[in-house]
């Protein structure tokens, strides 16, 4: 550390990180969460849909570049059948 016109310089070796930083280096390429489970879940290169492997729920999937996906909203045929089947299951245990 320095003082330079009355100012604190930080030299590199004591410089801590950013948010901003810390929050970028934290993120996963190639990669989102599932709306439903919150599962990181990895889609194939180019899919244009992706059933979550821990839930079942099915998402439609944008690639606004190469190598980010990101979700669009659900399959809501997949999604509405599932949800269907859950509250059939509650309702026959007396939920």
């Amino acid at each position: 550390m320095v003082w330079r016109r009355g100012r604190l310089i930080l030299s590199e070796e004591s410089r801590q990180e950013t948010t901003s930083e810390r929050t970028a280096r934290g993120r996963t390429h190639g990669a989102f969460r599932c709306l439903n489970c919150f599962e990181r879940i990895v889609p194939p290169e180019k899919a244009e849909s992706y059933k979550c492997p821990k839930c079942g729920f099915e998402w439609r999937v944008s690639w606004p570049s190469p190598t980010i996906p990101r979700i669009r909203g659900p399959v809501w045929e997949t999604n509405r059948r599932l949800t269907d089947e859950i509250m059939a299951k509650e309702k026959g245990q007396g939920k």
